[in-house]
């Protein structure tokens, strides 16, 4: 069973940057890649980006594109969500999750535990 743990959430003000880590353990059969989600409150969880194990290639929701940029360390099975310009509608829980790439939560199988990402304006 995968094990994901996230950290870097916190307090920025809005244009600044965070940088959240997702280290993983165990094995990931049945999983292409790594993806972040976010859950605002009183909203649904929501896409952010996906990378792939192997070819690196990366996905991001429309309003992810130009800001934040999803990566991986193999050898240190982590991955990284580099997020900058942030604004007071990125605030949420932030989730890595292993499984095969969708925009939908339903695909993933392996969650972390969440982090807080609040952006004050």
């Amino acid at each position: 069973q995968v094990q994901l743990v996230e950290s870097g959430g916190g307090l920025v003000q809005a244009g600044g940057s965070l940088r959240l880590s997702c280290a993983a353990s165990g094995p990931t059969f049945g999983t292409d890649g790594m993806g972040w989600f976010r859950q605002a409150p009183g909203k649904e969880r929501e896409f952010v980006a996906h990378i792939y194990w192997n070819s690196g290639r990366t996905q991001y929701t429309d309003s992810a594109k130009d800001r934040f940029t999803i990566s991986r360390d193999n050898a240190r099975n982590t991955v990284y969500l580099q997020m900058n310009n942030l604004k007071p509608e990125d605030t949420g829980v932030y989730y890595c999750a292993a499984g095969r790439y969708s925009t939908g939560p339903a695909d993933y199988k392996f969650w972390g535990q969440g982090t807080q990402v609040t952006v004050s304006s």
